[in-house]
């Protein structure tokens, strides 16, 4: 029996699996976390709309009636591609197939002082960091004498226009506006402030234009201070450097501005694109490796003269495909050459607003934001998960109230929080 690994349990990781199962083959799984996660919502974590377990579910729930699926849980450490062998941890494991899912990580493009003093979003546990930040600025502004400094703690800066950042502003700027006021009235003058910082001249660049000016005009209204042209030229633990000169005093700094290829993409000898990305085969494969498919963010494959985007739909087809490639070469049978079919775009800015363009049409407003919960609700692994997200939703819509207002800092945190401190008092 050929074995099939598949290295990550991503989107496009889950789908490839999902394809090769009972399917004659034995399809071994990789990753270092024993659970799926649904990153498009870790922003919801971050800012109390979702508990953490609500975004995850376990690998080993999900392949228990798969036939032929293993899981096993290690840190990939490299790919011997002309021995054919997986280098984990603990040992090394050959392979017929290898399919590479392993998505992408945050891009810092060198600024290792943004890097040191940022928050981001790829990991469960970033988004739990996040949300123990944000709620541990309002507890010191409470308590802080200095108005520069309480309002310093109380400005938060996003920087990236794109969905996560703008998505995270609407979602932190709504936390702010209807819940966080009522927690804390010893801060009942002082205003949170909440900047988005985009490098273009303009926010949400994939979308039309009158959705780009919805989005913005919307983040304005519920107080998200938009910055268009402006670029961040470094970082502190308590301030922010523009690359015109500009400081901005502020404790809290999320980067939404890039991703690139994860590094297991650089220990393989083979050619790299933008981002450190592989570029691909019209069958996903890599040159002169033809039983090596890469998927997702990983991978850099160009239609219609143009990469395709380092999205969730884009690796849920690739991971289709590749698993459905290897059936039929098993099979003797040719496979036609990938193509992804967009079926849309969309993001939401907070309540009653979204923007869409969803099979060439455009969407704003309540009906996009009701296609936007449609979607990552159906998208979500487990009915348990649904099921959770769907009641906190609603618990929020309906009362204007955030359950998961939780500061639960571990002993690493807390280190980091006493360092970052320390940084500032020097």
């Amino acid at each position: 029996m050929k074995r099939v690994v598949i290295v990550g349990m991503g989107f496009g990781g889950l789908e490839a699996a999902r394809a090769l199962a009972g399917k004659g083959l034995d399809v071994l799984v990789l990753d270092r976390q024993n659970y799926h996660l649904f990153q498009p919502l870790l922003y919801q974590v971050a800012t109390a709309t979702l508990e953490a377990p609500s975004i995850a579910y376990p690998i080993r729930s999900i392949i228990r009636n798969w036939p032929g699926v293993r899981f096993q849980m290690t840190e990939v450490k490299g790919v011997d591609l002309d021995a054919r062998q997986v280098i984990t941890e603990e040992e090394s494991i050959p392979y017929d197939y290898l399919i590479l899912a392993v998505g992408s990580v945050t891009n810092f493009f060198g600024m290792e002082s943004v890097k040191q003093s940022s928050y981001d979003l790829k990991r469960l546990a970033d988004a739990t960091a996040l949300r123990n930040h944000i709620l541990t600025m309002y507890e010191r502004a409470a308590q802080e004498d200095d108005p520069e400094k309480r309002k310093a703690l109380m400005t938060f800066v996003v920087v990236g226009g794109g969905p996560t950042g703008v998505e995270f502003s609407g979602a932190l700027a709504e936390l702010a506006r209807w819940v966080l006021v009522k927690d804390y009235p010893e801060l009942h003058n002082e205003r949170p402030r909440i900047i988005l910082l985009e490098a273009m001249d303009r926010i949400l660049a994939p979308f039309s234009e009158d959705l780009q000016r919805y989005a913005l005009h919307r983040l304005k209204k519920i107080g998200v201070e938009v910055r268009l042209n402006t670029a961040l030229a470094g970082a502190e633990p308590d301030k922010v450097y523009l690359k015109d000169g500009t400081v901005i005093p502020a404790y809290t700094l999320f980067w939404a501005a890039g991703v690139r290829a994860h590094p297991l993409a650089e220990a393989l000898p083979v050619p790299k694109a933008k981002a450190g990305r592989i570029p691909v085969q019209q069958d996903l494969t890599i040159a002169g490796y033809p039983e090596v498919y890469v998927i997702g963010d990983l991978a850099y494959f160009e239609q219609d003269g143009a990469p395709l985007p380092m999205l969730a739909p884009v690796a849920m087809q690739m991971g289709r495909y590749a698993g459905q490639a290897i059936v039929k070469r098993e099979r003797g049978e040719r496979m036609r050459p990938f193509r992804y079919s967009d079926r849309g775009t969309m993001a939401v800015i907070g309540r009653n607003a979204a923007i869409a363009e969803v099979f060439g049409r455009r969407f704003s407003g309540f009906v996009a934001w009701l296609i936007w919960l449609a979607l990552h609700l159906a998208m979500l692994v487990g009915f348990r998960n649904r099921l959770l997200t769907l009641i906190n939703w609603g618990y929020d819509y309906l009362l204007f109230e955030r359950q998961i207002r939780l500061i639960t800092r571990q002993e690493r945190e807390r280190q980091i929080e006493a360092s970052l401190e320390q940084a500032r008092s020097a």
